[in-house]
């Protein structure tokens, strides 16, 4: 299955943004929806955003309008523009990929930690 590779993850003071980037090792042309989720220690994982190969999005409520999601068929990523971040964004953010059909698969890259603290 596709191997995901986060990066652009750091620490930034609150109000800062930062753009995440997710690299696929194959094409993206035929993988179903691709996202970001995020977790903190001891909650759950929690879906932050998700993209079709369409390019339809949704969105968690608590990023809606801070976060945008974007995916680049030509360079097989997926980025994640975060804007006005707050100190509950703070968390390890998760990279995911998903097939359905014939050969379907459920990856996940293997996280980049943010940090939004002043």
């Amino acid at each position: 299955q596709v191997q995901l590779v986060e990066s652009g993850g750091g620490l930034v003071q609150p109000g800062g943004s930062l753009r995440l980037s997710c690299a696929a090792s194959e094409s993206i042309s035929d993988i179903h929806i691709m996202g970001w989720f995020r977790q903190t220690p001891g909650k759950q994982r929690e879906m932050v955003a998700l993209i079709s190969n369409v390019g339809s999005t949704n969105y968690a409520p608590s990023v809606e309008g801070r976060f945008t999601i974007s995916r680049d068929k030509t360079k097989n990523t997926v980025a994640l523009r975060m804007r006005d971040l707050q100190p509950e964004d703070t968390a390890v953010y998760y990279c995911n990929a998903m097939r359905y059909g014939s050969t379907p698969f459920n990856a996940w890259g293997q996280g980049t930690q943010v940090t939004v603290a002043s």
